[in-house]
């Protein structure tokens, strides 16, 4: 963003000057050629002054010499011609009066007019600038007298005063990319520190602020408000954990308790009652999973600082080897495939925890004789680890809710659990920088995959 923002002033800039500097030039060539005319002019108007009576009397001998000299001392070439247009006095010899430039002005004065504005000029060019004047007396015209000035000097003195201009402006463009990047900087500093608190806010470390500092007056005010925000978010997310955690834990002492009053009555409960007793006591165990549950839920939510690199595939073996017996009960084939190793930044425990949430989750739904594959596979920056099975899976509608917690399906609402598995399972994977989907595998199944990032550079 400081880059794009220091080439935007940059340009900017850099558009305002050749705008301003273009009309500049043109201006600046006017000038320069008017100033030029305007001599000639003067100098054209003095022959014509002198060949009024010199063409009357047909004593021609002193304005030539006139013409002559002129032409010597400063290179400009003069000449009278009458009113029918043939010349009578040059400066030169080999002066084509029918040249079209030079007819076009002769025949102007012929004609009684007087050239009031330089032609256009561009240093570009090196046609001669042709200025001519009227000769006679009382409205009269008797010739004309005109004069061929080289352009040379003319058009070096545009291309300085153009160099002058584009030195000047490169100089201000430098002046103004220089200032630029500390005016980004000050913009900018503001911005940076909120992208990163927000960052931070998003990791889940709360207590991570954006500092004060010089900038706007507005992004300062927004850089307040977002620390106020961020403190009032911190402040509920906090209570929420703490509630969660310590109604956990009050929860599971008279849990505990009224579990061990229930087995106590096992002996005198009558046969009639037995089935009733399991079931009180199997409701009271699922009540105390769904504690631990919680408890897992809320420091879930809370690992987002504490991440380090974990192999992955290490992980996915341990958790292979653990669930084959119990998947071994339940009929069904847990096989481990993909990469040997591939390293990840993840909390502690998290990719553990998660894997045994969906490798329990695959266990009690897949059903005997499907099978369930443990897949590592690395990727560019990211490693995803795959577990699909071929079971039953669930309906497109409910790929959405499983995650949600307490939320079953409808079809499972007589398996034992808490519903909070994938909830954990979630929590744990979004609290070390990755992410949990859950996707239909095919040709049937479900293929929940998790994506944790790779490790640090360096590590």
């Amino acid at each position: 963003m400081r880059r794009r923002l220091i080439v935007t002033y940059v340009t900017l800039l850099a558009a305002v000057l050749v705008g301003l500097n273009v009309p500049l030039a043109v201006t600046i060539a006017g000038t320069v050629a008017n100033r030029m005319f305007a001599d000639r002019q003067g100098d054209t108007a003095r022959f014509a002054s002198l060949a009024e009576p010199a063409l009357r009397t047909n004593q021609l001998g002193a304005l030539g010499n006139q013409l002559r000299q002129h032409d010597q001392m400063f290179g400009i070439a003069a000449a009278v011609v009458t009113r029918d247009g043939r010349p009578v006095l040059a400066s030169r010899s080999g002066i084509d009066l029918t040249e079209p430039r030079l007819r076009e002005a002769v025949d102007a004065a012929l004609s009684g007019q007087r050239a009031d504005l330089a032609p256009r000029t561009w240093p570009w060019q090196g046609a001669p600038m042709v200025v001519a004047e009227p000769v006679g007396r009382g409205g009269e015209v008797t010739g004309a007298a005109l004069t061929i000035s080289p352009t040379g000097a003319l058009n070096q003195a545009i291309w300085r005063s153009w160099a002058l201009l584009v030195g000047v402006s490169v100089l201000v463009l430098l002046a103004g990319a220089a200032a630029a990047a500390p005016l980004a900087n000050w913009m900018l500093r503001p911005v940076q520190q909120l992208d990163q608190a927000a960052h931070a806010l998003a990791a889940g470390r709360f207590g991570d602020r954006a500092l004060a500092g010089p900038g706007p007056p507005e992004l300062q005010r927004l850089t307040g408000s977002f620390n106020t925000m961020a403190d009032r978010v911190a402040t509920l997310v906090e209570r929420q954990r703490s509630f969660v955690s310590y109604a956990s834990h009050q929860l599971r002492t008279p849990l505990a308790t009224l579990r061990l009053w229930v087995e106590n009555l096992a002996p005198s409960v009558t046969p009639a009652g037995r089935h009733d007793h399991r079931m009180v006591a199997d409701e009271i165990e699922r009540m105390g999973e769904m504690c631990d549950a919680l408890l897992t839920y809320a420091r879930a939510e809370a690992t987002a600082d504490d991440v380090a690199d974990v192999d992955a595939a290490e992980v996915a073996d341990a958790r292979v080897a653990i669930w084959s017996q119990a998947s071994g009960q339940a009929g069904i084939t847990l096989v481990r495939a993909g990469e040997r190793r591939a390293p990840v930044r993840a909390a502690p425990q998290a990719l553990d925890q998660a894997l045994d949430a969906l490798l329990s989750n695959a266990v009690k739904f897949v059903g005997q004789g499907s099978q369930v594959v443990v897949l590592v596979d690395n990727l560019p920056g990211w490693v995803d680890i795959h577990v699909i099975d071929n079971g039953p899976g669930l309906p497109a509608g409910d790929l959405a809710q499983a995650a949600q917690p307490f939320w079953r399906s409808p079809g499972h609402q007589n398996v034992d659990g808490s519903g909070l598995g994938m909830t954990v399972a979630e929590a744990l994977i979004t609290a070390s920088g990755g992410r949990l989907d859950l996707l239909p595998a095919q040709p049937h199944g479900l293929h929940a995959r998790v994506r944790l990032p790779g490790p640090a550079a360096g590590s």
